[in-house]
């Protein structure tokens, strides 16, 4: 049986991993277990380590590594304590393979600490790029710690060879993302109604709108174009997912906080879970914002997204994607366009909805427990 540890730093990874979790669980050679920190412990981002008590994966760590504020020396500190908590996480178990997704610091400084324990890393979503983020840099030093890489796309699987200069043990098995929205039982409009307070037989925008970390001094500026853009839509549902815990973020949620306060229109959510994000997604007319929930879960229904600014600069684009920079002018003719026209037919660069199993088999080939 292989002992697997599953790293996961918020719900954003979480709700990414739910299809491969369920399919560990059903794998009698598979021991699966999970290593929770960053924002998951704490009451300011939803404490969404609750969700992940409902799963039948035992939690063998847990511990609260989440900035105390958003400024540089924040998050720096923040990825030291992560490094130094992990240190007994490793001295105490033995893991065949531990499995990293994403970009975020969290991740990666719980990534970092494994090297000189010499524990095997498998990296999913590696060799995507978003240049306006410092997750960039982050992403493609996880690939470099990495042994095993499960790209979403055959264009990011090419990236990842480049980056580490073999394709050794680099597979393009599709997005996890996309076996979620395949499988998923999609919440009803009463259901929906009922859990969160949201009528979405109303015309209504999902938004979102995390940090930019590397042009962070300007958050505050991006944050009221964006509003000043959506107060020319009041009479629209405006849904807005809180951002992350990254440089600079807490003025963004301040000034959408102010924004909800004086707008009957707009209704905040700081964890709507990955089943009730991709219901309301399903039954929104646009999603507007730089999250990269814009790129392969609205490509698969499809949805307009109007992404802003250069967090997701580098991803690949589909045909349902308008590019905008942080102006209220251009967001709002963005707008316009997605509620005057039919999205365009996108083509399924991620995958069919076979992420999890691909995933599974080639940790079985490695391992050599077919």
């Amino acid at each position: 049986m292989l002992n697997i540890g599953i790293l996961t730093s918020s719900r954003a990874d979480f709700g990414i991993y739910e299809p491969l979790l369920k399919a560990m669980l059903n794998n009698s050679k598979i021991n699966a277990k999970l290593i929770v920190f960053g924002t998951h412990m704490t009451e300011l981002y939803g404490y969404s380590v609750r969700h992940i008590e409902k799963y039948s994966i035992p939690i063998i760590a847990s511990f609260e590594t989440a900035p105390a504020n958003d400024s540089p020396s924040a998050i720096t500190e923040s990825m030291i304590l992560t490094m130094q908590l992990m240190l007994p996480v490793w001295k105490e178990h033995k893991f065949d393979l531990l499995i990293a997704l994403g970009d975020r610091y969290e991740m990666f400084a719980a990534v970092a600490s494994t090297v000189p324990f010499n524990i095997r890393i498998a990296h999913i979503h590696g060799g995507e790029t978003t240049l306006g983020a410092i997750d960039n840099a982050l992403r493609h030093s996880i690939s470099l710690m990495s042994s095993i890489h499960f790209t979403a796309s055959e264009d990011y699987k090419k990236r990842v060879i480049e980056l580490i200069g073999t394709d050794k043990s680099v597979y393009n098995t599709g997005a996890l993302s996309v076996d979620n929205l395949v499988s998923m039982e999609f919440m009803q409009l009463d259901e929906i109604r009922k859990e969160f307070n949201l009528d979405l037989s109303k015309r209504s925008f999902l938004i979102t709108m995390h940090p930019e970390t590397i042009d962070y001094h300007s958050n505050e500026n991006y944050a009221n174009e964006l509003i000043r853009a959506l107060q020319s839509y009041p009479d629209i549902q405006q849904i807005v997912t809180m951002p992350n815990a990254d440089t600079n973020g807490l003025i963004i949620r301040r000034l959408l906080q102010k924004y909800a306060s004086e707008c009957n229109n707009v209704i905040l959510n700081e964890n709507l879970g990955s089943r009730g994000y991709l219901s309301v997604m399903k039954y929104c007319d646009v999603i507007i914002g730089n999250s990269s929930s814009g790129f392969i879960e609205a490509a698969w229904f499809p949805k307009w997204v109007v992404n802003i600014g250069n967090r997701q600069k580098g991803r690949i684009r589909t045909k349902n994607i308008i590019d905008v920079p942080f102006s209220n002018h251009d967001i709002e003719t963005a707008i316009n366009h997605a509620i005057k026209n039919k999205v365009p037919k996108v083509e399924k660069i991620y995958g069919e909805g076979h992420a999890a199993i691909n995933i599974i088999n080639y940790i079985s080939d490695e391992f050599g427990i077919n």
